[in-house]
């Protein structure tokens, strides 16, 4: 895993009155590292009718796939990965239930990065980095110095490193060599002053999974 890993908000893009599956289909014109949906206030049925949308699309990009914490859900749209938090369903349940679906954590402190790092998922979250406007009730902000502790321990159970929290265009030069991914949610949502929306997102997004990719890989992008 390496670079963008964008966060389809649902409820962010309510608030521009956005489309996900367009939306997606722009960032996955950069083929981000992976692509992940988050509807936490929608009923089960419509979150899982819009990833079984997204899918197709993440596959033929060769894009991962991940749902937000419902494993179940990620099993029946044919997901790569689910995404879980502190209090979601624990790893070793998920893979009893689901043996085929990989596994996201997202973590906030070095004691549960380790608990996380011992059960080998396929990769782990830890923020959030910066302060968060997107989430109601964020953990206490980590840093970047704080992200390269995380970084060393990840990079020593060779575990990718997801970064999280309040990541944009101009701060993500500073997570550079300390992360494999950084996940971004606001960022790759322009305001209401920009006509030709979908454009914008495909360009912030390439900036964004640029500028996490080694020189010769952001080069293949580009070409």
């Amino acid at each position: 895993m390496r670079g963008l890993y964008a966060i389809v908000d649902i409820g962010t893009l309510a608030t521009r009155g956005l489309d996900a599956v367009a939306f997606a289909e722009a960032i996955l014109r950069v083929r981000p590292a992976a692509l992940q949906l988050r509807a936490k206030n929608l009923p089960p049925r419509e979150a899982l009718a819009l990833l079984r949308a997204l899918a197709p699309h993440c596959h033929r990009a060769g894009v991962l796939l991940v749902a937000n914490d419902r494993p179940d859900l990620a099993v029946m749209a044919g997901c790569d990965c689910v995404h879980i938090g502190q209090t979601d369903m624990p790893v070793d349940q998920v893979r009893r239930i689901a043996p085929g679906l990989g596994v996201g954590v997202s973590t906030h402190t070095l004691a549960q990065l380790d608990a996380a790092l011992a059960l080998r998922p396929t990769y782990v979250a830890y923020g959030p980095v910066f302060p968060t406007a997107t989430k109601q009730d964020p953990d206490p902000v980590v840093g970047v110095e704080g992200l390269r502790a995380a970084s060393r321990r990840a990079s020593a159970a060779g575990v990718p490193l997801v970064a999280i929290g309040g990541i944009t265009r101009a701060r993500v030069s500073e997570l550079v060599g300390a992360v494999d991914a950084a996940a971004v949610v606001g960022d790759l949502v322009p305001d209401a002053t920009v006509v030709d929306v979908l454009a914008e997102v495909e360009a912030r997004a390439r900036a964004l999974h640029g500028a996490l990719l080694p020189p010769a890989s952001s080069a293949r992008m580009s070409s």
